[in-house]
């Protein structure tokens, strides 16, 4: 059991490594929210916090990083929340397309645009994939490091064949069902088109900004149930 202070700690830290890509200080921190407590403080903190699982320290003198078990805990945390705007946006979009197929392209462009990570829509019934966004994956600071774009390609070549394993959910790191995916995270849902259901898979870094991704695809979730 971890205490209330340390569940903030840990959700305001992911927010912040998500924004910056950065090793979060516990002078950051103290800094720009109120804990109530000293940075040495908020460093006992984080030390009961690595020793939970929460926290990793990549560098002896640099602030702390999220693990698997800090992203499961802040995505669990998340309250679905609506969006007019959002649901109006998808409408716009959606609205006068024709087929399955034309409608499954431009849901893969909006996700992919809008949640700067890759995107792949499955058809089990044809065998066939639309994908975009790889080069959104290529845009973020993860792509500089090697281990990451070797660990990315590995994965790509497992995907495809590994899909029918998926399940609706979000899967982090080691939770992965496929192969070489330990540094990313997918977002999967069932997706209902004209005629048969698609599924859905945002992919990109473990550091991909869930709460905005996750609202996206409830949002295109109730819109598309709403017009087909």
């Amino acid at each position: 059991m971890i205490s209330e202070r340390q569940a903030q700690i840990i959700k305001r830290l992911v927010r912040e490594y998500i924004k910056t890509a950065e090793p979060v200080s516990s002078k950051f921190l103290a800094e720009k929210y109120d804990f109530g407590i000293c940075p040495s403080a908020i460093r006992i903190e984080f030390q009961i916090l690595i020793r939970e699982g929460f926290l990793e320290q990549p560098h002896t003198s640099a602030g702390r990083i999220p693990t698997d078990k800090a992203y499961r805990f802040f995505v669990d945390g998340l309250k679905e929340k609506r969006e007019e705007k959002l649901e109006e946006e998808i409408v716009q979009i959606l609205r006068g397309m024709q087929g399955k197929f034309q409608m499954a392209s431009e849901i893969a462009k909006f996700l992919a645009d809008n949640s700067s990570s890759f995107v792949n829509l499955h058809f089990s019934k044809e065998g066939f994939d639309l994908k975009e966004g790889l080069d959104e994956i290529f845009k973020e600071p993860e792509s500089k490091d090697e281990d990451f774009i070797s660990s990315f390609v590995n994965f790509m070549e497992n995907f495809e064949k590994n899909t029918k394993n998926l399940q609706t959910g979000v899967y982090i790191g080691e939770e992965n069902k496929i192969p070489k995916s330990k540094n990313i995270t997918l977002i999967c849902s069932e997706c209902k088109l004209p005629n048969q259901n698609a599924f859905i898979t945002i992919l990109g870094p473990k550091r991909m900004d869930y709460e905005k991704n996750i609202k996206l695809i409830n949002t295109l979730n109730k819109v598309l149930e709403e017009l087909i």
